[in-house]
């Protein structure tokens, strides 16, 4: 894979810093040009942010996608003379979406960041949620539980999990699809990642009377032919998916070959181009995708922008969804930064105000417009709904653009007010 800026690293390469991180959440800080603030991973002339990726486990493509996207940003932004008068430099690790491997890494790369322009993965985001908030480092988790924003440093671009599904359910019903009272199906794997999901459909499934069969399985599990065969025999309308790509093939593919050919909806991050390519390729048109993010060809400048910048630079992987949402979470921080730099203070701390004070994040439709000005609440409530298409680049079209339904809206996450 063709690396712009970074090079995937176990070991991240020392960069000279204003300021490093202590013990406590402490850092020690300087005046720098321009009468600005400096902090850990801020020089006179560079922005260091951190990527801790899954650039080898059940997420890679996304991920690697993602970090993709980020790249691009950087590269358009420092061509454009950078942030506040500094070049954005970025820092890579691969964790393999191994919680112990993330673990091992992160007192290794958190020295050298002003924050986390991606850390993906649920488990990873709970095994270091102490840590970033100890350390103030302000992170965009590439994981889209609504249970991170207890954590106050914890910066999430685009709906979270429960939400896309509160929305994906509305978009069936509205489309017929699905109606009161009908028995559904959700299967979830376990963790963070799943039970999201599955709060989401819950919520849902009260509010609409639906008989709800909840099935909750680990992340070595590939075939899912036996739940699928429990799920027909409860005769399910529509089977919910909160699973990795591989577990998403499974049961697409039983879906079709057990004859119960239902709608199959799924939340971002289990659906993986490289289905299209694979044994469940013709059982995918059941399956709806939602959300935050645009599909790669998605019929909007921005992203058209985007696949154009991902085809010139040369990476070899197929595209997917991932890189226009990593290039929107770098216009996020971007954003943030240019606030805190406006407010003279580029230390974590000011990171941290400025995320705040961000109530209007506008990234060209990469994503809907954010607001993180409400501790707790999802900065955003409204998503697209995608299914797979193998004619598109990037594997997926957009069939509903950016909505929101009314249960999003009325609906509270679980840190919400707090």
């Amino acid at each position: 894979m063709k690396r712009l800026l970074v090079k995937a690293a176990v070991v991240a390469l020392v960069l000279p810093l204003a300021a490093c991180s202590t013990k406590g959440g402490a850092e020690t800080n300087s005046t720098s040009a321009g009468g600005v603030q400096a902090g850990t991973g801020v020089t006179d002339k560079d922005i260091t942010l951190g990527v801790m990726a899954d650039l080898s486990g059940p997420f890679k493509s996304l991920s690697t996608a993602i970090t993709q996207g980020n790249e691009l940003w950087a590269k358009d932004v420092n061509a454009a003379g950078g942030v506040c008068g500094r070049q954005i430099k970025l820092e890579t690790v691969d964790h393999g979406y191994k919680a112990d491997t993330a673990k091992t890494l992160y007192p290794q790369i958190e020295p050298k960041v002003l924050g986390f322009v991606q850390l993906t993965g649920s488990p990873v985001m709970a095994a270091l949620g102490k840590d970033i908030e100890t350390d103030k480092v302000t992170t965009t988790p590439a994981s889209w539980s609504s249970e991170l924003l207890g954590n106050p440093y914890a910066m999430i671009v685009g709906t979270t999990y429960d939400i896309e599904m509160i929305d994906g359910m509305s978009y069936l019903q509205e489309k017929g699809m699905l109606a009161d009272g009908d028995s559904v199906g959700h299967i979830y794997v376990d963790g963070e990642y799943g039970a999201n999901g599955l709060r989401g459909s819950k919520y849902y499934a009260e509010q609409h009377k639906l008989k709800l069969h909840d099935v909750k399985i680990t992340s070595t599990d590939t075939d899912l032919t036996n739940v699928v065969t429990g799920l027909k025999g409860q005769g399910v309308k529509v089977i919910l998916l909160t699973t990795t790509p591989k577990q998403t093939g499974s049961a697409a593919a039983a879906n079709k070959a057990l004859g119960l050919n239902v709608p199959i909806l799924s939340n971002n991050p289990a659906f993986d181009p490289v289905l299209l390519k694979s044994p469940a390729a013709s059982a995918l048109d059941k399956l709806y995708i939602v959300a935050s993010t645009v599909p790669f060809a998605a019929d909007i400048p921005k992203a058209k922008e985007i696949a154009q910048k991902y085809t010139a630079a040369g990476y070899k992987e197929p595209p997917n969804a991932g890189t226009p949402y990593g290039y929107a979470v770098g216009a996020v921080w971007g954003t943030v930064l240019k606030k805190a730099c406006d407010n003279k203070d580029l230390t974590r701390d000011g990171i941290h105000k400025a995320m705040q004070q961000t109530t209007s994040a506008d990234t060209g439709d990469l994503v809907a417009a954010l607001n993180f000005g409400t501790p707790g609440a999802p900065a955003t409530r409204q998503v697209y709904v995608a299914q797979p298409d193998a004619a598109a680049p990037g594997g997926t079209k957009y069939v509903q653009p950016l909505f929101e339904s009314e249960l999003a809206k009325t609906y509270k996450a679980p840190h919400e007010g707090q």
